[in-house]
């Protein structure tokens, strides 16, 4: 069992956060201005394009296509490099840069926020329409994953997705919004909140949020 990805949204139901761990297939970046200022610099195009420029500058630093050092959210650093002693020898085509095990979805960030969050709002009005006002949506489970909400009295939507075989990880959101949030942003001076310009750009609260999950029997 293992937990993929976080997500939170605010009460305007923009995505203001987004953290992943396990995901062999991962969204492409987001459109041009889909996707809110410090939700997640690998999911973001500026981001995207200035890894593509510095890709590019270091080819042409090292006088080959081929050449390139590349940076992964995980922190796995990737260099690759043609021998000097074959000058002669035409260069290959370039190849995109991709993590080893980690494939595409074809769809962009932006538009899977925006799926996930549609999906939430869609079962919990299906539900308190079925089963009354004191009902509340917590969980769905597919053969291919689980995803756990847990909703704040102000508005704030935390949504994990994780193995299907996962049990609840409502309380790990509890934990995470009464911990690392309240401390690293709710509290802090220089965080605004219920902004439409902005998400939780915060490497604090990241790298706690990081530390709490990585911590739990769940993970592998």
């Amino acid at each position: 069992m293992t937990i993929h990805s976080l997500y939170i949204y605010d009460r305007h139901c923009a995505c203001v956060y987004y953290q992943d761990w396990h995901r062999t297939r991962r969204p492409k970046p987001a459109a041009d201005g889909g996707l809110l200022p410090g939700v997640c610099a690998t999911m973001s195009a500026s981001a995207s394009a200035a890894e593509a420029a510095s890709s590019n500058a270091l080819a042409a630093a090292f006088g080959s296509p081929r050449n390139s050092l590349l940076s992964s959210s995980s922190g796995v650093v990737v260099a690759e490099a043609r021998s000097p002693l074959l000058p002669t020898l035409a260069p290959s085509a370039p190849v995109a840069p991709q993590q080893p095990g980690i494939t595409s979805t074809g769809l962009p960030f932006d538009e899977e926020a925006k799926l996930v969050y549609g999906v939430i709002i869609s079962l919990r009005n299906m539900v308190k329409k079925l089963s009354g006002k004191d009902e509340q949506f917590t969980a769905y489970r597919t053969s291919a994953y689980r995803l756990h909400l847990f909703e704040t009295a102000s508005g704030y939507k935390f949504v994990m997705l994780s193995d299907p075989g996962a049990d609840s990880l409502r309380f790990v959101m509890r934990q995470i919004y009464v911990g690392p949030f309240l401390d690293y942003v709710v509290r802090n001076p220089l965080v605004s909140m219920d902004s439409k310009e902005h998400g939780i750009d915060n490497e604090y609260f990241r790298m706690a949020v990081d530390r709490m999950v990585r911590g739990l029997s769940v993970f592998s």
